[in-house]
């Protein structure tokens, strides 16, 4: 989207209403987000948005109890989000955006507000078949999912991927972009359930709680093992997701419980293994907002599908910590605060 300024317009200032973190919380039920006022306006190469959907993230957690040492207080919170920018360069305003962050609401004000500044060559266009809810919602697990693949490698249609945590949300954003690719897709929980998200083909179940997955994934695959694992769980999966391993199999990691876990260097290497770890926190604005621009395509044309947003997972600014509690909860609903 262009960046061009106009330098004739002076800066539009806006009285916004913002969810503020003023210091670390101990826990996540001792997050007690206040809504404050603050002046805002853009700066040079900035759009200043009206907030009409902000999602709430574990990361948005994990950052107001100290779980992320950078994460700097007071700030308000939020990275993704969608609005309409309402000033900046003409040619942008009144235009329906989104976007998303590592940085934001981690490292500078974020999302969580009436009103956002951000850099005018982070937003993206929001797809006009999408509710703001709806777009709010795509951010860091859509984010999270392809750029785990993009350094992955993409997958490929004689490829078998293999999803650990396959009804979190990230691991249905990968679900739909491995099936939108072509890939056999076979998803790991801890339950006997059926796949409950989208996807443009069939995803085979594994119920952790009765199956040794890795064995499970050798009978599916006629011994050869998943060329792709995307490990959304991260240790409690470790091994499994190692033996589940192809020859040449790449594990893609995203998360961490305990942290340090056995390392069968022997295997690793015979096997031709690739592990890559993906921290979307390290991704600026403009950077995630690149990654975005490849996704809508996809969303355009019913190949990947926004999560369902129900009414009651919609909060009031003013009831943050309702919002914030629930993603604690691990519930599986998308959370959504709507100025």
């Amino acid at each position: 989207m262009p960046s061009e300024n106009n330098s004739n317009t002076q800066p539009v200032t806006v009285e916004a209403r913002c969810v503020r973190l003023n210091a670390k919380a101990e826990t996540p039920a001792a997050v007690m987000p206040a809504v404050e006022r603050r002046l805002l306006s853009r700066g040079d190469g900035q759009v200043l948005i009206e907030i009409k959907a902000a999602a709430v993230n574990p990361s948005d957690i994990k950052a107001a109890t100290g779980l992320m040492p950078y994460a700097v207080f007071p700030r308000t919170s939020g990275r993704d989000y969608a609005g309409v920018v309402i000033d900046g360069p003409t040619n942008m305003i009144g235009r329906e955006v989104f976007g998303s962050s590592g940085d934001l609401g981690i490292r500078r004000d974020g999302t969580h507000a009436t009103h956002l500044v951000v850099e005018a060559d982070a937003v993206v266009e929001k797809p006009k078949n999408l509710s703001w809810a709806e777009t709010a919602g795509i951010g860091v697990p859509f984010v999270t999912a392809i750029e785990g693949f993009r350094r992955a490698g993409m997958p490929e249609r004689h490829e078998t991927v293999l999803i650990f945590g396959v009804t979190g949300k990230v691991g249905q954003a990968a679900v739909q972009i491995a099936s939108w690719r072509g890939a056999r897709v076979i998803g790991v929980a801890r339950k006997d359930e059926a796949y409950a998200g989208h996807s443009n083909g069939p995803v085979e179940m594994i119920d952790s709680s009765t199956t040794d997955a890795a064995s499970r994934v050798r009978e599916l695959t006629d011994g050869k093992g998943a060329n792709i694992v995307f490990n959304t769980v991260g240790d409690p999966y470790f091994q499994a997701a190692h033996k589940s391993l192809a020859l040449r199999g790449r594990q893609i990691l995203i998360a961490a419980i305990d942290r340090i876990v056995q390392f069968n260097i022997l295997e690793f290497y015979r096997g031709q293994h690739s592990y890559f770890g993906i921290d979307t926190l390290g991704l600026s604005s403009t950077a995630t907002g690149a990654v975005l621009r490849e996704l809508v395509p996809g969303f355009l044309s019913g190949h990947l599908e926004p999560f369902a947003i129900r009414p009651n997972a919609i909060y009031p600014l003013e009831d943050a910590r309702s919002a914030f509690l629930a993603v604690a909860g691990s519930s599986r609903d998308r959370i959504i605060l709507r100025p």
